[in-house]
């Protein structure tokens, strides 16, 4: 049986230290509780840059125009691990190139804290599939594939 992509944006933003932003998730959450991940979110009815500014307002409280914002990976996953629901996923990642405001927690019971760390050195636990990003955009790689036979 055929099942639709779930698109998810998610937000490389990046200091002029070269330190980027990740948030640690609320170990209540139903995903990857109390582990490292982007700013992101899934799309409703709108377009990927407009999910995105919409998803960094309501989470930490940044503004960015929609100009400001470059694809800079893609990731399509299938994971059907234990606690998946088996859905495949595509992660568009965006890097802003400017932005204003300061994250801040927004959402208490999804979020428990915004970190800046180096992308050579990346706390733990983490979303695999945020990790594997992260380094394949190190790299200059715009695409990954993962949990595809």
């Amino acid at each position: 049986m055929a099942r639709l992509n779930v698109i998810g944006v998610h937000l490389y933003l990046q200091r002029e230290d070269g330190r980027i932003l990740l948030g640690r998730r609320h170990p209540g959450v139903a995903f990857a509780g109390d582990h490292f991940h982007f700013l992101a979110g899934h799309l409703e009815t709108e377009g990927a840059k407009a999910g995105l500014i919409r998803e960094a307002e309501e989470e930490a409280g940044l503004a960015i125009a929609p100009e400001d914002l470059e694809l800079v990976h893609t990731v399509h996953m299938l994971d059907e691990g234990a606690d998946s629901d088996g859905q495949p996923r595509l992660g568009l990642i965006f890097r802003a190139r400017t932005w204003t405001g300061t994250p801040e927690i927004r959402e208490p019971d999804k979020c428990m804290e915004w970190t800046w760390v180096d992308p050579h050195r990346l706390p733990t636990p983490m979303v695999t599939y945020t990790k594997v990003a992260i380094e394949a955009i190190g790299r200059g790689e715009t695409y990954t594939e993962l949990g595809w036979n």
